[in-house]
């Protein structure tokens, strides 16, 4: 079977046929819409917020199945702690690493300066929302947050830390009771092979997604709140580059593989995130994604899920950047220590931050709480252009995930070396030949995400 068609075996897809190609003409013509008609591009979000909603439904059974899987088949539940040990430390280190990159560039370019706001002109009211958020979110709440009211809330929430919580127990007790449990197992297995038939069937629908979305940005916040504070977008957008392909690079040379393949291989899923803003919106996708790369499904079920949650680079350079912006336009002067506490807090703040729109705004107005100095309204001054940073969070913080899954099943001896350079290679051979482990007997015309 090949996916084109009937094309020679080794043959090459049209390129109107691939997922990128759409999703990206949805984004140009939703940019389109947005700019020259601004009240219809502002009516279409409904078809954005729809395509998430359709990719969240799915999320919690992806996670789950895909965990409990990979846990039952490893067995040894000492390879689980060290694959969740090793996680973490990653997640920490990048984390903190992301915030000193933010506050140090924040200092040296210094984009609020000679803005010279009057903190008394500032609409307190319209980021009043997001600071009541912020100050409902406590890390004793985070934790408990994590333990769900019963067995299946989780799935009906769709909390990512709840399913996952939920999704290791089991995978747990059922590695533990042995070949009693088998059934049980081969039954999931064969659930997953329906599901990730689904999300094959929900990705049909993604350029329809960004299309909306895109249309929506634009409409409602039009290109003119760029150039006003392009001095800030502009920085915040430098920076994640430099992490991506510097810092992150450097990463990923160290472990066998380039990070500008590794985007070229997930091109359809960022040009998903970039259109809907969410990288929500490309995880199942990106858990396949890692699998055909040559990461273990156990690591990859752990890491992916977690580092949504833990592991939010473009989030937290956006903070402490974000945050030193606000002094410096209304010319408030930090003390380094001052700087250090922002920093600190941003530590504790940025985690449990799920990758959705929005989350990095509530997380500032919890970081800013505690610098009264830096007065939260000030957020107001970035408000217009939080859908424009959104982006880019979203887009840093899933390249972000998918170089920590590849690095951490690597260090554990998860990584097939071989499938993960043929997944990254420019141009691999048999591309049109290889099926799609979703597409069933007689399809031969899905979309693939590779």
């Amino acid at each position: 079977m090949t996916t084109d068609g009937g094309a020679a075996p080794g043959a090459r897809r049209p390129i109107y046929r691939t997922l990128y190609f759409w999703v990206l003409f949805a984004i140009v013509a939703g940019g389109l819409v947005g700019h020259f008609f601004p009240e219809t591009g502002e009516s279409l979000k409904p078809l954005g917020d729809g395509f998430i909603k359709l990719v969240k439904m799915i999320i919690a059974p992806v996670i789950f199945l895909t965990i409990v899987i990979g846990i039952a088949g490893m067995r040894d539940l000492k390879r689980i702690g060290r694959v969740a040990a090793k996680a973490f430390a990653y997640f920490l280190f990048f984390s903190t690493l992301a915030l000193i990159v933010g506050l140090v560039i924040a200092n040296v370019v210094q984009p609020g300066r000679g803005l010279n706001i009057d903190p008394a002109t500032l609409d307190a009211g319209a980021v009043a929302g997001y600071a009541a958020a912020a100050h409902e979110t406590t890390i004793q709440g985070f934790l408990l947050g994590i333990i769900p009211t019963t067995l299946v809330s989780a799935f009906v929430e769709g909390n990512i830390l709840q399913t996952l919580f939920v999704a290791i127990l089991f995978g747990v007790a059922l590695a533990l009771v042995g070949d009693v449990g088998a059934p049980v197992q081969r039954a999931l297995e064969a659930l997953s092979q329906v599901v990730f038939r689904l999300v094959a069937i929900l990705m049909k629908a993604a350029p329809v997604g960004a299309f909306g979305a895109f249309a929506f940005t634009i409409g409602a916040y039009g290109i003119g709140a760029i150039a006003n504070l392009a001095a800030l977008i502009a920085t915040f957008y430098l920076t994640s580059l430099i992490f991506v392909l510097g810092i992150l690079g450097l990463v990923a040379w160290a472990n066998g593989f380039s990070i500008f393949r590794l985007i070229a291989y997930l091109k359809e899923e960022l040009l998903l995130v970039l259109g809907t803003s969410s990288s929500e919106a490309a995880l199942p996708s990106l858990m396949q994604k890692m699998e055909r790369a040559g990461a273990s499904k156990s690591v990859v079920g752990l890491v992916v899920p977690t580092g949504y949650s833990f592991n939010l680079d473009g989030t937290n350079i956006y903070m402490t950047m974000a945050a030193l912006f606000i002094a410096q336009a209304m010319n408030i002067e930090l003390t380094l220590w001052q700087q250090i506490t922002l920093l600190l807090v941003a530590m504790l703040s940025s985690k449990g931050a799920a990758g959705i729109t929005g989350a990095g705004f509530i997380t500032l107005a919890a970081t800013l709480a505690v610098v009264p100095d830096v007065p939260v309204a000030g957020m107001a001054l970035i408000l217009g252009i939080d859908r424009f940073m959104s982006e880019c969070r979203a887009l840093t913080n899933f390249t972000g995930n998918a170089v920590a899954t590849l690095v951490v099943a690597r260090w554990e001896g998860e990584l097939d070396e071989s499938a993960m350079r043929s997944a990254l290679a420019a141009k691999p051979k048999g591309l049109a030949a290889r099926p799609d482990p979703a597409a069933g007997p007689g399809d031969d015309k899905v979309l693939t995400a590779d």
